[in-house]
């Protein structure tokens, strides 16, 4: 399989994005958090979304020439309306402002209306932590979830993000999951690939637990831990919809369709300073080093390092190059 430089992954998404529509500083925003998925192994939010987005950006489902606008309504509530573009470049316009008014309040709220997809929620809250800050975040998604008890899909796998800051400009630990058991990306993919999936991650449309993907994405994914990930899901669905003014799950159509309504998606962060205590990162230091107490364990995201480069599947960067123009 070919290996491919994350500089040439960033430069070829980049130039694939303005040949299908998005302006050069949109792109390359958006160009950016691909080449981080790619470089993490998270190939779900990596080049597996280009086609995807470029289909979008040329049917108009996602505009890639907005100016996503900023206000800051109040002292520690910021706000930005992505006006139906990538949420990549949304965020990288506020976060300035959501870092101001962290340091100035204390804690601050970041919401980000009116968006395509994020894909990797991750992406976000570290950039949050890198700004020395601790950083919560909070999506939801086209609907794929019933309650427990229940066979209607009511909210999306509404991932949540946590990510705390070194005290050096670094992440001292980063996770980001779906409030399921598993991401509906691995069920897809699955599907794609023609194989089972394995008992526990989802329920077919009579409630029945499944191996086949092509059932599960016709019924509905089990939350993680049951009720206790459910709750979460809820908690994900109301702070993503109701404090950024997008839609609920239920309206969310199919978020990899060529054509139809806007994403609309709502992200909702929180930013706290660490600084408004003075024992954070002594306790941190005292969690950190339990944790390493036992030989192979590890906080989450602890010790991991971007590849570069990245091995890819010859037809994925065929794909890549093609939509490109350079194929």
């Amino acid at each position: 399989m070919p290996q491919i430089a994350l500089n040439e992954i960033e430069a070829t998404v980049a130039a694939a994005l303005q040949r299908h529509g998005a302006v050069p500083w949109i792109a390359a925003s958006v160009a950016r958090a691909v080449r981080k998925a790619e470089a993490v192994g998270n190939r779900i939010c990596g080049l597996y979304y280009l086609e995807s987005y470029c289909r979008q950006l040329h049917s108009g489902r996602v505009k890639g020439d907005v100016e996503p606008v900023v206000s800051r309504p109040r002292p520690g509530a910021v706000v930005v309306d992505a006006l139906f573009g990538f949420a990549q470049p949304a965020f990288e316009r506020a976060l300035p402002e959501a870092v101001a008014a962290a340091r100035e309040c204390g804690v601050a709220s970041l919401a980000v209306g009116h968006a395509h997809t994020c894909t990797s929620l991750g992406y976000f809250t570290e950039q949050i932590a890198r700004e020395g800050l601790i950083g919560l975040g909070m999506t939801n998604a086209s609907p794929i979830v019933a309650p427990p008890g229940g066979n209607t899909r009511v909210i999306g796998t509404n991932p949540i993000a946590f990510s705390v800051p070194d005290g050096a400009g670094g992440r001292a630990m980063q996770f980001d999951q779906s409030t399921t058991t598993v991401a509906l990306g691995k069920i897809t993919m699955a599907k794609a690939a023609g194989e089972q999936i394995p008992e526990g991650w989802a329920i077919d449309a009579e409630g029945r637990p499944t191996t086949d993907p092509a059932a599960a994405i016709g019924g509905s994914l089990v939350s993680l831990g049951g009720p206790k990930g459910w709750g979460f899901g809820l908690m994900a669905e109301l702070l993503a919809a109701g404090m950024t003014g997008g839609v609920v799950s239920r309206d969310v159509r199919p978020l990899k369709a060529p054509e139809g309504a806007p994403h609309d998606l709502g992200q909702y962060y929180l930013l706290m300073d660490p600084g408004t205590s003075d024992a954070f990162f002594d306790r941190l230091q005292q969690v950190v080093d339990a944790v390493a107490l036992d030989e192979g364990a590890r906080m989450p995201g602890q010790g991991k390092q971007d590849r570069d480069p990245v091995e890819l599947e010859p037809a994925v960067w065929q794909q890549t190059l093609g939509l490109a123009g350079l194929a």
